[in-house]
């Protein structure tokens, strides 16, 4: 089995309880996986949804088993929780099973730089309410219903997967409008707070990006487009997407950055991009 070795990995919305969840994906990433530091940035485990109406796959629990192993092999790994897992939050600043419980956190890159890690929830614009955020979980099921089906004919084509509500996102002027502003607004909120860059989750929109010189790094989900952020022993981040066909979709570090969802566009990336991984 290839393992992928790296100082620190970061992964959030993976929604486990959510039949959308693609751990299977999620899994074999872990199972390949050896890390110095692993953050889980929030939305790990869907307690809204399971409150709904509880579901539970096994695969869901083999992902649970897999970070347990990381931490009894030694990676250091921080819970962040997000607004999925919010109740999480009551236990910061506690360890359970080796797993260090946070509401945010600082990560020292290897070339010295400092990053600012939440899931990114607090940044949604305070004037948004019930309405919107009942609209917004609409849109979102509806884009993952869309998904799923277009990867299911896929699966039947013996085509590998394919993030269709990627695409779709990044061909949408409103979508891409609203994903904009948020980033626009952590970035200024970190460069105001003193950091390099922000590393978060939240939007389902894994993107690597320089914004008013802050570096903004979104590790994207599990739900639909299978996206982790990674760092190399030089400080160099990778957002890689993990299915039958890994990708490099974005690349930031070492004097060069690569944006990354622009590409998706032409549907090409997960079809012919190869994993640089060693």
């Amino acid at each position: 089995m290839h393992r992928l070795q790296r100082r620190s990995v970061f992964i959030s919305d993976v929604h486990l309880g959510l039949p959308d969840c693609k751990a299977a994906y999620l899994l074999d990433f872990l199972q390949r996986l050896d890390c110095a530091h692993l953050y889980l940035v929030g939305d790990i485990i869907d307690l809204q949804a399971l409150a709904r109406r509880p579901w539970w796959h096994p695969s869901h629990g083999a992902v649970l088993h897999a970070i347990l192993a990381l931490a009894a092999r030694g990676t250091r790994i921080t819970y962040i929780p997000g607004n999925h897992d919010a109740p999480l939050r009551t236990l910061a600043g506690q360890t359970i099973a080796g797993i260090a419980i946070a509401l945010d956190a600082v990560h020292v890159a290897a070339d010295g730089r400092r990053y600012h890690v939440s899931h990114g929830d607090e940044h949604d614009p305070e004037q948004i309410g019930r309405a919107w955020q009942r609209f917004g979980d609409f849109m979102q099921n509806f884009l993952c219903g869309v998904n799923r089906r277009f990867n299911r004919l896929r699966r039947w084509l013996k085509l590998p997967y394919l993030p269709l509500s990627l695409v779709l996102k990044s061909c949408a002027p409103q979508a891409l409008a609203y994903i904009r502003a948020f980033e626009t607004r952590v970035a200024r909120t970190t460069q105001a707070a003193g950091f390099d860059g922000a590393i978060c989750g939240h939007i389902h929109y894994g993107h690597v990006r320089r914004i008013e010189g802050v570096l903004y790094l979104n590790d994207g989900d599990w739900v639909e487009h299978c996206t982790a952020l990674t760092e190399d022993a030089h400080g160099r981040f990778e957002l890689l997407h993990w299915s039958e066909r890994p990708a490099t979709l974005g690349a930031a570090g070492c004097g060069a950055d690569a944006p990354s969802p622009a590409r998706l566009r032409a549907l090409r990336p997960l079809a012919h991009a190869a994993l640089h991984a060693k």
